[in-house]
């Protein structure tokens, strides 16, 4: 992986490493290398780097990984540029911009 950042500090990736099993699952199926093994558990390695897809809680047979996929302030930058609008990532309650 090359280290593309999307957005510093907006990703709504969390882990609970207490549920892992280190089965490796995470480290397999992220596109952008955000997980590792340590200790026989995961860790993130770098929050930045996850585009937020998924594809780990999906494929986390202990549910130990949590993201919003599709959602959030990189998302709603990235649909405000698509769409020609200004940012929402609907984080505010509200539906109003918070990015």
């Amino acid at each position: 992986m090359n280290g593309f950042v999307y957005l510093k500090d907006v990703v709504t990736l969390e882990l609970d490493r207490e549920k892992c099993n280190g089965c490796r699952m995470c480290t397999i199926v992220c596109p952008h290398a955000v997980f590792a093994i340590e200790n026989k558990r995961a860790v993130i390695v770098n929050r930045d780097l996850c585009m937020e897809c998924g594809a780990c809680e999906k494929n986390c047979p202990e549910s130990a990984i949590s993201v919003r996929s599709g959602v959030g302030c990189a998302a709603g930058i990235i649909n405000g540029i698509l769409r020609g609008t200004e940012p929402t990532c609907d984080c505010s309650g509200s539906g109003g911009s918070c990015c």
